[in-house]
C-alpha cells in the first residue's frame, strides 16, 4: 500500500544520507518521497 511505498522511501532517502551519497541523488529521493506523501493526504481528504 501507499503507507508501505512511503516507509520504504524514506528508509531509501536516510541510507542515502547516511552514505553521504550525492545531493542531486538525495534531492531526487525526498521529491519522490514528497509526491508520495502528497498522494497520500489525496487519498485521505476523500
Amino acid at each position: 500500500m501507499l503507507n508501505d511505498k512511503i516507509c520504504k522511501k524514506r528508509e531509501e532517502l536516510n541510507k542515502s544520507i547516511e552514505d553521504k551519497k550525492d545531493y542531486s541523488e538525495i534531492y531526487k529521493i525526498s521529491v519522490e518521497l514528497d509526491k508520495l506523501i502528497e498522494e497520500y493526504y489525496r487519498e485521505q481528504k476523500k
